[in-house]
């Protein structure tokens, strides 16, 4: 029997949180994945949010992780609003489908809206996002850094009228840009593993 709880990950479980979303996201939504990576360089740039770094486990073993980075909406006359940017959340391949990323996603916007922070903005499924309250970023007028928007682009109000006023394009961190050489001197770090096209990197 499963036993989750939740608490903020520590430096101790980086190497294991690292290992565990390599494992959940490895062919996904590409041959490999570089999710992993970006975890790792997240952790070292100011934008992280240390706060709401929460790892979840199963007694003493960690079988998910959720992480938050700083970014901001900036509109037409150059004012700038931070926000938050969610991910990567990753659960191990063998406890999905079992609630632990919801419970992630519930403790980590609790805490969020505690702190203070005005919104939540993500690229992901709608299916699954919108039970938390996501939207389409359209409406709340705003668009990605190259002025476009789509079904994936979603974002969260955790203020009551958190947004009010504010629109423009959104902005992540610099820590999202991955360079090919360096993830691949990263993944020696860990066993090999086969890169596959698969039916999920198809939808």
């Amino acid at each position: 029997m499963i036993n989750i709880t939740i608490r903020n990950e520590r430096e101790e479980d980086y190497r294991e949180v690292e290992t565990l979303t390599r494992e959940a996201f490895w062919n996904l939504y590409k041959p490999g994945c570089d999710e992993h990576f970006i975890l790792h360089k997240m952790r070292t740039v100011s934008a992280f949010v240390r706060e709401l770094d929460f790892v979840a486990c199963d007694n003493e073993k960690i079988v998910g992780n959720i992480v938050y980075s700083k970014a901001k909406i900036q509109s037409e006359r150059g004012e700038e609003y931070e926000v938050l940017c969610m991910g990567p959340i990753a659960v191990s391949p063998k406890y999905q489908r079992l609630g632990i990323g919801s419970m992630l996603m519930s403790e980590s916007i609790a805490k969020a809206k505690q702190l203070g922070y005005r919104a939540v903005v993500i690229f992901g499924s709608p299916d699954y996002y919108h039970r938390f309250g996501y939207k389409n970023a359209s409406d709340y007028n705003i668009k990605t850094s190259t002025g476009e928007n789509f079904d994936a682009f979603m974002v969260l109000e955790i203020q009551k009228g958190g947004l009010t006023g504010i629109e423009g394009k959104f902005y992540e961190d610099d820590v999202f840009k991955v360079d090919a050489k360096e993830l691949e001197e990263f993944e020696n770090n860990f066993p090999y593993k086969e890169k596959l096209v698969t039916d999920t990197q198809l939808r």
